[in-house]
């Protein structure tokens, strides 16, 4: 029920926003003349700054969270298990505009994640997620104290085996009356908390507090704030334990061992990130932090104090499952889904024997134009999909000599195959300096 009212809410809200300027919906004719994009079967109008691909939106509907059986369905319900009595949203629109994703929770004017080489535009008024922080002011403002929120996610990135277009945040967030009653039941709960991990078989390294590089906001009671951020970590604590205690093989000889880190985020301070000692190695597992006051006046609960976190699932599916490239959980190969069942941690065996095909591609850029390299993934992306396993500059050095050639009293004969002085050139280089020609 909690989804079906929030979703019908944000609906709402975006069906108001649509119908001003920039969002305003279109014909299908613009769509046919390419100045239209349709989203969930729905037409945006373009602009320039539109740069969201076909490769893209296909993604849109597919939403691998919600799926049966699917590893990312396995870890949200896991995560949303040692969080039971918070609401769970997962059905919101990735469409958001950029004050919603950037505006109210604090990002500078100048943050490069607001660039169109970072961030994917409908258009100027109108956005792809990029992180499920775009929707804490309408969750809170909705009337939520506790709830976890998982989305699909979008941002322009690299090729690689850890980095995909799109990908799957879940996001949590606890608030409280910021009086003396909602303090009282902080430490309350805390209490409870401290006390069941004290039983279990994991050690917490907590690097202690600075507050000069790591505020407590001007607007708390630093008592309260250092309230709100224990139960954030002893929340945490127990979730880390939930995920990877198992999957470690925790003993009282070998116990789980998590760490926090002092970090910077735009939206929460103080802010903390957590790693887990996981197959011999410390792995960062997520962001977090008390969030800013700035997000909740937005949302119309002032008198809340709170903390949110944020964690990428691929990031821990990769680890849990043993899985070795994200491309894979877009993979509707039997032979990846049948290796999974839902609430089940199973590591993946490897099928593909195929090998690699590498190509490399050299060009001119048009003079006074610029091509980012997140522009040239989107057109890989777009032609080939998941059949590119990385792009990578070669980091050589490419240099470029145009040679004119004319003479001052004589005809220059260009003979079948090209022009004889320069290809002795072109030899003379290789010869002499072992050059590689293009």
């Amino acid at each position: 029920m909690l989804v079906r009212l929030l979703s019908s809410s944000h609906a709402l809200r975006t069906s108001a926003r649509l119908a001003q300027g920039s969002l305003q919906l279109v014909t299908s004719s613009a769509l046919r003349r390419g100045l239209a994009t349709s989203l969930l079967g729905k037409d945006y109008p373009r602009d320039d700054w539109t740069n969201v691909t076909p490769a893209i939106t296909s993604k849109l509907p597919l939403r691998l969270h919600t799926l049966p059986d699917h590893p990312l369905s396995t870890l949200r319900s896991l995560i949303e298990q040692h969080f039971a009595d918070f609401s769970h949203l997962s059905s919101v629109s990735p469409l958001v505009t950029p004050a919603t994703n950037f505006d109210e929770l604090g990002f500078a004017p100048d943050h490069p994640g607001r660039a169109p080489t970072d961030s994917y535009y409908v258009n100027r008024g109108l956005m792809l997620r990029t992180h499920t922080s775009a929707h804490e002011v309408e969750v809170f403002r909705a009337g939520h104290d506790r709830w976890l929120l998982t989305a699909d996610v979008y941002r322009r990135d690299e090729i690689d085996g850890s980095h995909y277009p799109v990908f799957h945040q879940v996001e949590g967030a606890r608030v409280w009356d910021a009086g003396l009653n909602g303090m009282r039941e902080v430490a309350e709960d805390n209490e409870a908390r401290r006390a069941a991990l004290a039983a279990e078989n994991i050690i917490i390294e907590d690097v202690p507090h600075v507050a000069p590089t790591n505020p407590a906001q001007s607007t708390h009671d630093p008592a309260h704030a250092a309230l709100v951020a224990e139960n954030l970590k002893l929340s945490l604590n127990g979730m880390i334990l939930k995920l990877f205690g198992h999957a470690a093989g925790a003993t009282k000889a070998e116990p789980l061992r998590v760490r926090w880190i002092e970090a910077y985020f735009p939206f929460t301070s103080p802010s903390f990130e957590v790693e887990v000692f996981f197959r011999g190695k410390w792995l960062e597992i997520l962001g977090s932090g008390v969030v800013q006051q700035l997000t909740l006046d937005n949302a119309g609960v002032p008198h809340k104090i709170g903390w949110a976190f944020g964690l990428g699932l691929e990031r821990i599916a990769m680890i849990l499952f043993s899985i070795p490239d994200i491309r894979l959980f877009w993979s509707q190969d039997p032979r990846f889904l049948r290796q999974f069942a839902q609430g089940q941690l199973t590591s993946f065996q490897p099928y593909s024997r195929y090998p690699a095909c590498t190509k490399d591609v050299s060009f001119w850029v048009p003079q006074g134009a610029s091509l980012h390299d997140n522009d040239f993934c989107d057109v890989v992306r777009d032609v080939a999909g998941d059949m590119v396993e990385d792009v990578k500059k070669t980091g050589r050095t490419s240099l470029c000599f145009r040679v004119n050639y004319r003479s001052m009293d004589r005809c220059i004969i260009v003979k079948r195959g090209g022009l004889v002085l320069h290809s002795q050139v072109v030899s003379r280089l290789k010869e002499q300096f072992a050059v590689e020609i293009r």
